[in-house]
């Protein structure tokens, strides 16, 4: 650790994997200390051992629930739509050359304490059960606006300035019940509350864009997930960046920010090594005292032997609770998978159900979510922190990413990335190609 680096990272979630491997690939020299002896950091994916470990004391996990290699639970299971700007990241990137991805079977709404599908598309409009008659008719009205519009053609635009009229006003104009506007703005915009009706209406119109057109990348939903569980992620970025120079150190501690007279950033001290860098990256668990807390989020992994209840047998789908159904401020989210995603032995599924806490009791919270779970075999229950930045860390040299949010999907995350990547270097992330392995291959030739 005697070396100077460009940049130290701190943690190994995938937003500091991922901005590892970026900027190594941009010809950074960058260190990457992780505590844990696991990549992933909140967002691992743990075998029964380690979950016994974190979440009963160290008690060892009953037999009948089988070996422990067959076990890759998140702890913070997310979504990738397959159209997002992350996964655009991983082919640019040609991280996918380490990682198999599978497609999430359903994506579903609950109203009425009863689960149907999300419609996605202007026949499934039709034929959807959440809307009336005349419903069918302006959803199918709103979706093929969506699909059509054209920034460079005015004629797409039904007379509507999406950046100047909030979505309220869209709605309104589609003659848009607040079922519809239930579905669309949470189940496919993927908002987090009702606050983005006031909001310009682009951002929404865009969300709805991105999940019908990750619809039709595969047909049935707009999600993937990685086989083998989440953990599988920030590895891939991992090798990146090692394949370019970048050095990673598990299981070691991080006894102190090493800061000079100005408070600005000089290293990290680990035993009596310190670790010197120009700038430091790291997830809020490292720097407490320079974070602050803006919520909690309550969230149950529950480890089932059936599908959930009236999803179609699905092996996996997610499933979100608006916040008006749960008779709450927070929609309630639902994501499953099972042993089709080597995640959990054969006939066992795994769903986590999380929201954004606002009580003081957070389980009652999420209980609306566990009754569609129908019997669970184990239980796994956690309450954590939000924790955002209290600065930007152009001052310190100090880049700190936020805590993950209650969501099931990675909309929120990637955000995130481009943000610390945009604080840190100054501009926008524009992703460049990598080479594939055959070009890898023909350039290390040419130069023999």
């Amino acid at each position: 650790m005697d070396e100077e680096y460009d940049i130290i990272v701190l943690g190994t979630g995938l937003a500091e994997c991922v901005l590892s491997g970026i900027l190594s690939v941009e010809g950074k020299k960058v260190l990457h200390i992780d505590r844990n002896d696991y990549y992933g950091g909140e967002c691992a994916s743990l075998n029964l051992t380690q979950m016994y470990r974190m979440f009963r004391d160290g008690a060892t996990p009953p037999e009948a629930l089988g070996r422990d290699r067959d076990y890759n639970i998140d702890l913070i299971p997310k979504f990738m739509m397959a159209n997002e700007e992350l996964v655009k990241v991983l082919v640019y990137t040609d991280v996918t050359r380490y990682i198999e991805f599978k497609l999430i079977s359903g994506s579903m709404v609950c109203r009425d304490s009863k689960i149907s599908k999300v419609p996605a598309t202007v026949t499934e409009a039709l034929t959807s059960p959440l809307l009336g008659f005349f419903e069918k008719r302006r959803a199918k009205n709103f979706l093929e606006f969506v699909g059509n519009y054209k920034e460079e053609d005015t004629m797409t635009h039904k007379g509507l300035d999406l950046d100047k009229q909030p979505m309220s006003a869209v709605y309104e104009h589609f003659g848009l019940d607040l079922n519809s506007q239930e579905f669309i703005g949470h189940a496919m915009a993927l908002q987090l509350d009702d606050s983005y009706k006031a909001r310009p209406a682009r951002e929404t119109v865009e969300r709805v864009l991105l999940y019908v057109t990750s619809v039709a990348k595969y047909g049935s939903s707009p999600y993937i997930y990685p086989l083998y569980g989440l953990g599988e992620l920030p590895q891939g970025f991992a090798r990146l960046s090692a394949i370019y120079g970048g050095t990673y150190m598990l299981n070691t501690p991080v006894d102190e920010i090493v800061v000079d007279s100005e408070g600005k950033f000089v290293g990290v001290k680990s035993g009596e090594e310190v670790a010197k860098a120009k700038l430091v990256i790291g997830d809020p668990s490292y720097f407490q005292n320079r974070t602050k807390a803006i919520g909690k989020v309550v969230r149950s992994i529950c480890l089932l032997e059936h599908p959930i209840p009236n999803s179609d047998n699905a092996d996996s789908t997610q499933i979100i609770i608006p916040q008006a159904q749960a008779k709450r401020k927070h929609d309630i989210y639902i994501a499953c998978v099972s042993s089709t995603h080597n995640v959990v032995p054969k006939n066992y599924w795994v769903a986590s159900v999380s929201t954004i806490v606002e009580t003081d009791d957070p389980k009652a919270e999420i209980e609306m979510g566990i009754k569609l779970l129908g019997p669970i075999k184990e239980r796994f229950d956690s309450v954590t922190d939000l924790y955002v930045p209290v600065d930007d860390g152009t001052a310190n040299n100090i880049f700190i990413s936020k805590s993950f949010d209650a969501t099931s999907h990675f909309v929120s995350v990637y955000e995130d990335i481009k943000d610390v990547y945009r604080r840190v270097t100054g501009s926008d992330l524009v992703l460049k190609k990598r080479a594939t392995v055959e070009e890898e291959q023909a350039a290390f030739e040419a130069a023999q």
